[in-house]
């Protein structure tokens, strides 16, 4: 990220308010000095707005930021141009990266107003975090261009297009890397991957001392975990017939630790370059300070990515974590759709800065397709079956590779959901799923929650026992619980049923939930339907073009985008431990460390469901057309 620097960032809350902001004077000045060697004071032709070498006041930014969200309908607005959009803004340059890369027009009493262009925009909760990288002022110039021109744009990819002049801007990439950092931090969602170890007692240590600090627990030695829940509601034991509990909503709100967030910044960008965006290691770092002790052998040199030397008991330990995204339709003329997608997750405790090498296996049974290597990988070896890898491990927790796959064993959870609406208010429906269907051992599935949303209504009542497990009800869902945490099966397979009906408040007396609802004000919130003003007549450019795609569709709220009409698929959540669904593995006895150390090494395998939908069999859905082969 040498080539990216930050000149400002803000974060703005559900209101428009500006509640952190950093300002970087070493980037801003090496900006006047390009603006002042243009000459011209980076003028942009024929357009009537300059690029000022003034960052503006964090009201100017807050009111630009809400004139904006007003004029193009949401916090992202629309990406392409319609007969609203005004010369100047971002949906007439008519490019969709104008909903992540903003430009904020600044109006100022006593000067010109001016522009500030490329914001991106990252949203984490209910706060907008715009970080503003540094670009030449020629760059600038050619984005002025793209507001003024006449056409409706061009290819992606072609001469004179946004796409095109941001690809020659690596700054972007650090920009986004550092939203979303910044974003984690804000929403208190900074733990590392996943990495499941033994209980044995801690390593101790430096590792463990970095627990406390920010509130990271993955960084130290932890027993194996439990699953996470699933939607906003109450945890009910299992039982043969369920029991239906209400439960209210949650709230989603956090303050901001401005203490820690001013600490990051301070330390992972000095002077607004970004050096290391890894948390954890800027924790460490504050929490330890540097000693004698942590210094490299003379001969090696120190990579950016470890920080601190380990000391004490030495472990590798490695994690296959997939995710399993299916959409089962019990349809003849539409066939299901199974994807898996994985990570290797990795933790070596080793002394000094080993070369650690190991082999994947199962590619190709497994049709893998590698996406991505962490930067300390190095691709040694290439075979049909069979990749060898070689790395220098960074501290702590990490991600050492990602990729695609097919899944080599059936779907973990098979069978069909039907709902019919018997009245404008009730709708009977019918489960039948079979869960773990010829998995054996050492596969275990942890837990299993079937829910279904129902994003524009809510709900009043539901009756019916399941066969298996428990069922509560939020506000706006309906969720059974087959298997809950802790009473896992291995080995075999169940059967379960649930049928009956659920019954909804009448349109006329309930009011849609809305996040965007704060006190006495209401402000439209990140990718909204809601539309702000009556008489505007401005709507979310998802409504829009859903209404030119399906005009016999209802627009639905966006938390749900594809719970068509309310009513149309549930949702399966699960954990499976003891394998992996692409048969792609590890083996922990052709693991080398160079140099030499004796070093025991642990491997777990676990598949997590990712988007698993059960399109409802009497509804509409969605499904992509497959190729004919002649």
């Amino acid at each position: 990220m040498s080539s990216c620097s930050i000149r400002a960032l803000w974060i703005l809350n559900a209101q428009d308010a500006v509640v952190f902001s950093r300002r970087f004077p070493v980037v801003e000045r090496r900006w006047r000095l390009a603006c002042e060697k243009e000459k011209d004071s980076c003028a942009v032709e024929d357009h009537g707005y300059s690029a000022q070498p003034l960052l503006p006041t964090d009201a100017e930014l807050a009111s630009a930021f809400a004139e904006r969200k007003k004029r193009e309908g949401s916090a992202r607005g629309f990406g392409i141009r319609f007969s609203q959009s005004v010369q100047g803004s971002d949906s007439w340059v008519d490019d969709p990266i104008t909903r992540h890369i903003i430009t904020l027009y600044i109006y100022r009493e006593e000067r010109d107003e001016f522009m500030l262009w490329p914001l991106v925009l990252h949203t984490k909760g209910s706060y907008h975090i715009l970080v503003l990288p540094f670009v030449e002022p020629q760059q600038f110039k050619a984005y002025g261009r793209l507001c003024t021109r006449s056409d409706c744009g061009n290819s992606v990819g072609e001469e004179c297009s946004l796409s095109s002049l941001l690809l020659d801007l690596p700054c972007i990439t650090g920009a986004f890397m550092v939203a979303h950092t910044v974003g984690d931090i804000v929403a208190g969602d900074v733990q590392d991957p996943e990495v499941v170890v033994s209980s044995s007692p801690s390593v101790g240590g430096l590792l463990d001392s970095l627990t406390g600090s920010i509130g990271i627990p993955s960084i130290s030695a932890r027993a194996k975990p439990v699953a996470a829940p699933v939607a906003a509601s109450t945890t009910s034991v299992a039982s043969a017939a369920g029991n239906v509990v209400i439960d209210a909503p949650k709230s989603t709100f956090r303050p901001i630790d401005k203490e820690v967030l001013r600490t990051f910044i301070s330390s992972s960008m000095p002077f607004g370059t970004p050096l290391d965006l890894n948390i954890s290691n800027i924790s460490a770092i504050k929490t330890n300070g540097f000693s004698s002790s942590d210094l490299p052998p003379s001969d090696l040199k120190q990579p950016a990515w470890k920080p601190y030397l380990f000391k004490g008991k030495q472990r590798i330990l490695f994690t296959i974590h997939e995710f399993i995204n299916a959409a089962m339709y019990d349809r003849d003329e539409i066939p299901d759709a199974i994807s898996v997608s994985g990570q290797l997750n990795c933790r070596a405790e080793l002394e000094g800065l080993p070369d650690v090498s190991l082999p994947l296996t199962g590619l190709k049974a497994a049709h893998v397709e590698i996406l991505s290597f962490h930067h300390c990988a190095q691709v040694s070896e290439h075979g049909e079956d069979k990749q060898a890898l070689m790395f220098s491990p960074p501290l702590g927790n990490f991600v050492l590779m990602r990729y695609e796959a097919l899944s080599n064993l059936d779907p973990p959870v098979k069978g069909f959901y039907q709902l019919s609406m018997v009245s404008e208010d009730e709708g009977a429906f019918l489960f039948r799923l079979r869960l773990m269907e010829g998995y054996k051992g050492p596969f275990s599935m942890e837990f299993c929650t079937v829910t279904m949303p129902f994003p524009r209504r809510r709900v009043a009542s539901i009756d019916g026992n399941p066969s298996v497990g428990t069922v509560s009800t939020t506000e706006v869902s309906v969720e059974w619980k087959i298997i809950t945490s802790g009473r896992g099966i291995t080995g075999k397979s169940i059967e379960a049923t649930f049928s009956g009906t659920v019954r909804f408040l009448p349109r006329t007396s309930q009011r849609v939930p809305s996040r965007s609802m704060s006190g006495s004000a209401c402000v439209v919130e990140e990718d909204s339907d809601v539309e702000q003003d009556s008489s505007s007549n401005i709507v979310n450019i998802e409504e829009y073009l859903m209404e030119k795609m399906n005009k016999d569709l209802q627009g639905v709220d966006f938390e749900e985008p594809l719970c068509w009409q309310a009513y149309s698929y549930a949702k399966v959540s699960f954990k499976i431990f003891g394998g992996s669904l692409s048969g792609m593995s590890i083996d922990p006895k052709s693991v080398s460390i160079y140099p030499a150390v004796k070093a025991p090494v642990e491997f777990f395998m676990q598949a997590s469901s990712g988007d698993y939908i059960l399109w409802n069999t009497l509804g509409r859905c969605p499904f992509a057309a497959s190729p004919t082969v002649h």
